[in-house]
C-alpha cells in the first residue's frame, strides 16, 4: 500500500528538479540582465549630471526620457523575476501539498486496517495487554509512571523507518524519533522528554516501582 503512494508521488515529482532549474536560470538571466541596465543607466546618470549645463532643453529632454526608458525596463524584468521566482514556489508547494494529502489518506487507510485487524484478534487478546499507541503528552504527577507508565504501539522500530514520516508527528525519547514498540514514562513529572523506547535506555522489560530516565536519576542523586 505504501509502495503505491510513494511510486505514484515519484512519478509526479520526477520533473521538478529540471523545471526549477530551467526557472532558476531564467531568473538568473533576468537579473544579469537588469544589472547591465542599471549599469548603463549610471553611465548616462553620471555624463548627464556633467553635460547638463550645456545642453539645449530638447537635448535634456532626450537624455532624461532615455534614462526613464531604461529604468522602465529595469523595473518591467525585476518584475518578471518576481514573478517567475512565484511561480517556482507554487510549483514546489503543489509538490509539497500533494505529498500531504497522500500522507494524510495513507495514515487513514493504515489506521481502518490496523482496526480491522484489532477487531479480527480482539477475542484472542486480553485487554490489560492492549496499551494506547501514542503515548500521552501530559501527565499528573506519578499518575502514569509506574504502573501505566509502558505504552506500545502496533509498528516495530524497522517499520517506522519504512513508513513516510509527518513533520508534524511529535518526537519523543533521547534519539528524538516517532513512538513505536514499547515506550517507558519517567517519573519525573517535570521530564522534558517524558517517554523512552525501551531499546534507547537499555530495557527490556517494565521495571518495578518507579523509573527515572538516565538524566532524571542523575539530577536526583545530585540532590
Amino acid at each position: 500500500m505504501s509502495s503505491t503512494y510513494l511510486e505514484r508521488y515519484l512519478e509526479g515529482v520526477e520533473s521538478l528538479p529540471t523545471e526549477v532549474q530551467r526557472n532558476f536560470t531564467l531568473m538568473r538571466e533576468l537579473d544579469e540582465k537588469k544589472q547591465n541596465i542599471l549599469g548603463e543607466i549610471n553611465g548616462l546618470s553620471s555624463k548627464y549630471i556633467v553635460e547638463v549645463k550645456s545642453l539645449s532643453p530638447a537635448n535634456r529632454h532626450k537624455k532624461l526620457t532615455e534614462i526613464q526608458d531604461l529604468y522602465a525596463k529595469a523595473r518591467e524584468l525585476a518584475d518578471d523575476k518576481v514573478q517567475l521566482a512565484a511561480q517556482t514556489y507554487e510549483l514546489v508547494d503543489k509538490h509539497i501539498r500533494r505529498l500531504d494529502s497522500d500522507l494524510n489518506r495513507f495514515e487513514t487507510e493504515l489506521r481502518k486496517k490496523e482496526a480491522e485487524q484489532g477487531d479480527s484478534s480482539s477475542s484472542q487478546v486480553e485487554p490489560s495487554t492492549r496499551k494506547s499507541v501514542e503515548p500521552q503528552r501530559k501527565r499528573g504527577a506519578n499518575s502514569q509512571s509506574s504502573d501505566t507508565g509502558v505504552a506500545s504501539s502496533v509498528p516495530s522500530a524497522a517499520e517506522v523507518l519504512d513508513m513516510p514520516v509527518d513533520p508534524n508527528e511529535p518526537t519523543y525519547c533521547i534519539c528524538h524519533q516517532v513512538s513505536y514498540g514499547e515506550m517507558i514514562g519517567c517519573d519525573n513529572p517535570d521530564c522534558p522528554v517524558e517517554w523512552f523506547h525501551f531499546a534507547c535506555v537499555g530495557l527490556s522489560s517494565k521495571p518495578k516501582g518507579k523509573w527515572y530516565c538516565p538524566r532524571c536519576a542523575q539530577d536526583k542523586k545530585k540532590k
